[in-house]
């Protein structure tokens, strides 16, 4: 078997078999097939696609090229949730406790931000002693203690992955459904999870556009998944606006906290409280209740505090510091450099959560390399949404620093015109927004 008869079948459309993808994944993860060979692959791929079949054994070789983690500890069904990733997604430091609260295990491994779309390690890491590098012997004592652990992700995760991807982002071959797919299944299962709950986004703040290839995404990862013997449900959720009231780090805990204690943004809320009902359904443990019923349980355990005792207990099981008031301690806190206000009157129609992310990356919120160091105060503050009314010269937005940074003024003027261009308007109300678009079983 050789390579180039593996890009030549592919080229011409045929299927791969199951010992082909497999010398490749091999080729791959030991670095005997060089670059522009792998390259030439991907590239046909993108132009031929790939079976299901295919991709469900893309996805499992991929898996198995690293560790593969063992979740035996966790009692029940160990379920893992993932979002494509947007502006303002904050989901994940919301849905943890929550679902602690109907006893629900997880075990969550998660990545840094770059680019636009925010990363939970970085989130978490904006609090004072967090913890986010947990080895995995230390998995078994957390999630007995409080039912929760989060870790950045280790190299010996899907190792086959990091590296298809990094040529992916080189050789314009990421908008592949079947490469995005498998990159994005391949982590899942290599994590260990008996079910997942996948947060698929749709719109200008994703990767996926419109519903149409956005359903196409989930459809490919719940057919993976189940050829991989886990239960998949999926949902695609509105990303064509930043999700809730604030991007950034610091920012975007403090909206998280804000949440737990029955005060969060209604988009937020619901997002949170169907991806948590579906979370705790595929664990067994919705306690007879309907998907609508547990969303409105959910709803209340956000109101009553019993999430928010949970989130005390994740933060301060991984060295994260909490004030007597209750309130976190993060590592730097928001100044507000300015506002912008509106420049006409009439609705909200539009805000380009593609540009808002850009502009909160250009703060210091985000990265544009690996390497790039983030402001932890940095980010923007949302005082309306699409839909709300406003007059010309109200504030519909603010854009702050960490308290201790510096912004130049030129950059701050630069930024500040770049939000504007975000926001669009019209005289008629547009129609409301759904925080949910579907569900996908």
């Amino acid at each position: 078997m050789n390579i180039v008869d593996i890009i030549l079948d592919k080229r011409y459309g045929r299927e791969l078999s199951e010992d082909q993808i497999d010398f490749f994944v091999r080729g791959v993860t030991d670095r005997i097939i060089p670059d522009y060979q792998i390259s030439a692959l991907l590239m046909a791929i993108v132009l031929n696609g790939m079976t299901d079949r295919e991709t469900t054994a893309l996805t499992l070789k991929m898996a198995a090229s690293g560790q593969v983690n063992d979740l035996s500890f966790v009692e029940g069904v160990a379920v893992d949730k993932h979002s494509t990733g947007g502006v303002g997604d904050k989901v994940t430091p919301i849905v943890m406790p929550l679902c602690a609260t109907f006893g629900v295990q997880s075990v969550k491994l998660s990545g840094r931000g770059l680019g636009f779309t925010g990363g939970t390690v970085d989130k978490f890491e904006s609090i004072e002693g967090f913890n986010i590098n947990v080895a995995a012997g230390d998995f078994p004592d957390l999630i007995k203690n409080t039912g929760m652990v989060i870790s950045g992700q280790t190299p010996d995760l899907a190792p086959a992955d990091k590296i298809l991807y990094a040529l992916r982002d080189v050789t314009g071959t990421v908008d592949s459904i079947p490469l995005i797919a498998s990159s994005i299944m391949s982590k899942k299962i290599a994590g260990g999870a008996e079910a997942i709950v996948l947060d698929v986004t749709c719109g200008s703040g994703a990767f996926m556009k419109d519903k149409e290839r956005a359903t196409e995404l989930a459809r490919t990862m719940i057919n993976i998944g189940n050829l991989a013997g886990r239960k998949t449900v999926a949902l695609i959720t509105d990303m064509d606006q930043p999700l809730g009231r604030t991007c950034g780090n610091t920012l975007e805990m403090m909206e998280v906290f804000d949440t737990l204690r029955g005060k969060g943004s209604d988009d937020v809320v619901e997002t949170v409280c169907n991806i948590a009902a579906k979370m705790i359904t595929l664990a067994g443990k919705n306690e007879g209740m309907d998907h609508e019923a547990l969303v409105e349980e959910c709803k209340k355990r956000l109101s009553d505090n019993s999430a928010l005792s949970k989130y005390y207990e994740l933060i301060l099981s991984q060295g994260g510091h909490v004030m007597d008031t209750g309130i976190p301690v993060y590592k730097e806190m928001p100044f507000e450099e300015l506002r912008i206000t509106a420049e006409e009157d009439g609705y909200i129609s539009g805000i380009k959560a593609d540009t808002i992310g850009h502009a909160s990356v250009l703060l210091g919120a985000g990265r544009l390399q690996k390497t790039d160091e983030i402001d932890y105060g940095a980010g923007l503050c949302f005082y309306v949404k699409v839909g709300d009314k406003v007059r010309k010269g109200d504030v519909i937005c603010s854009l702050c620093r960490g308290e201790n940074r510096k912004v130049e003024d030129d950059k701050i003027f630069d930024i500040m015109e770049l939000v504007q261009s975000a926001y669009s308007y019209s005289k008629e109300k547009p129609e409301p927004r759904k925080a949910v678009i579907d569900i996908i079983e």
